[in-house]
């Protein structure tokens, strides 16, 4: 590896993938800033300015040949990236250089980019959702009737099953694909308002004609994809739009995170693995381990993406009349990271659950290790049915359970409440009617049954729904 004597963004070297990376890049943004201004030079020559078509053209073979280097010494000696890249555009297009920008403010190109950009990134963070909704689908699918101990405080609780267990993570991960659209189907270009958002340039220009100027913004809008620009505006728009969608990216890092958590705690019980390389060192002092790195990655991006989103939620706050300069550095590194590390928590989660290894054995003893004392209320019915007094065998059973709790806790033995009961004459109970009751006791409920009807009635929807998407194949490079 070549010296690297400056900070790089890890985000880049390490999680994020290569297609975010490129939506975010100088490439896609200065692209975008000529594309604009080929819209609206195109748009004011079809309403009546003295633009040629000649000139046009000529804008348009110069689209993707940006000379970085003369970029960067305009920008030393203006101290004003807009204006030096109008220039730059200008010595490529010679014969465009007069029109290109015309009437325009800075934030015609930056915030209908930043608004493109967002847009494209909401895109690919759909197709993430997607490819993990399908994953985290195929897994409830496949364990749908795995029995399993569920945990309320992270203590025994009554059965459920892993299938219905990764419901709830589907359910959350469907809810943030709901958002996402939600805000990309609100997303509008800034248009090109001036200055201060009357257009007060554009009404100059067209000597006047309101109608020429409402019109230019409808145009520019068309040729870039969007059905409208926002309706006022200040020089830029509402900075609530940035804090919107980066509200959305937060949902899904907390959907992740508890997903991670939980993926976690299964890796501390023995009863899932994430994938594991057969070179992968576990830990560089303890050889045997297995740490659940990749849920702990996505907690931790997640964590980022969280306490980002107030970042743009203190921007929006804090701009001032119609316009002010402090937001643009912040949002330079704050829209941007997010969908990186949306982009790579989204990876992971696809990742640790398309290629995790569940242990149904371990799931199973770790079940009987409980199942005897949440058996206890079926044992009691079962009893009284025969004739018995509910009250004794209740106080009957909570002596056993009671003492079976403290030699477990006390000297580590095996549960053996069953055999106790089965022992204890009040009950007048054989072992083998005590298994009988423990095997048709019915402890996982609906969780078979609702995890399938919640497959069959939201999920499968959205795969037709979302059929001509394509589903993103993941790579983990770390």
């Amino acid at each position: 590896m070549a010296n690297q004597p400056v900070y790089v963004n890890p985000l880049c070297t390490r999680y994020a993938s290569r297609e975010m990376q490129e939506i975010f890049s100088n490439d896609t943004k200065f692209r975008t800033w000529r594309l604009l201004w080929i819209a609206l030079a195109e748009s004011e020559m079809e309403l009546g300015l003295p633009i040629t078509q000649a000139q046009i053209d000529e804008m348009r073979r110069h689209i993707d040949d940006i000379d970085y280097d003369k970029a960067a010494e305009y920008e030393h000696k203006f101290r004003h990236d807009v204006m030096a890249h109008v220039h730059t555009y200008g010595d490529a297009c010679p014969s465009a250089k007069g029109i290109i920008h015309l009437g325009a403010t800075s934030c015609y190109v930056g915030d209908n980019t930043d608004i493109i950009v967002m847009r494209r990134g909401l895109l690919r963070v759909r197709e993430l959702l997607l490819s993990a909704i399908e994953a985290v689908a195929d897994f409830a699918e496949r364990h749908k009737g795995l029995a399993s101990l569920a945990y309320t405080h992270f203590q025994a609780a009554q059965p459920t099953t892993i299938g219905k267990r990764a419901t709830l993570w589907l359910q959350d991960l469907i809810s943030d694909l709901e958002q996402v659209e939600f805000q990309m189907s609100n997303l509008k270009l800034l248009g090109c308002k001036g200055t201060t958002g009357t257009g007060a340039s554009f009404m100059e220009l067209f000597g006047g004609d309101m109608n020429k100027v409402v019109d230019l913004e409808k145009r520019i809008a068309k040729k870039m994809g969007f059905d409208a620009c926002v309706a006022v505006s200040g020089q830029t728009y509402s900075r609530k739009t940035d804090y919107n969608v980066l509200s959305a990216l937060c949902g899904i890092a907390q959907t992740a995170t508890k997903f991670s958590n939980d993926i976690r705690l299964m890796s501390h019980l023995k009863e899932f693995d994430e994938p594991f390389e057969s070179g992968q060192i576990g830990s560089s002092a303890m050889a045997y381990k297995r740490n659940p790195m990749r849920s702990e990655r996505i907690a931790s991006l997640s964590r980022y993406i969280m306490t980002d989103v107030l970042n743009p939620a203190i921007t929006a706050s804090a701009q001032w009349f119609e316009r002010t300069l402090d937001d643009s550095a912040n949002k330079r590194i704050s829209v941007p990271e997010a969908f990186l590390a949306t982009d790579a928590v989204l990876s992971l989660l696809i990742n640790v659950i398309s290629g995790g290894t569940v242990y149904p054995n371990v799931i199973k003893k770790h079940l009987l290790e409980e199942l005897p004392f949440m058996a206890t209320e079926n044992i009691m019915m079962y009893c009284v049915k025969k004739g018995g007094d509910r009250q004794a065998l209740h106080e009957a059973i909570r002596e056993h359970s009671v003492d079976t709790a403290k030699q477990i806790k006390l000297h580590g033995g095996d549960n053996d409440l069953l055999d106790r009961i089965a022992a204890d004459a009040r009950f007048g109970l054989t072992r083998d009617e005590v298994d009988t009751i423990l095997e048709e006791g019915g402890f996982t409920g609906m969780a078979e049954a609702q995890t399938e009807a919640f497959l069959q009635n939201y999920v499968r929807p959205l795969f037709d729904k979302y059929q001509n998407i394509d589903r993103v194949q993941v790579e983990i490079n770390i």
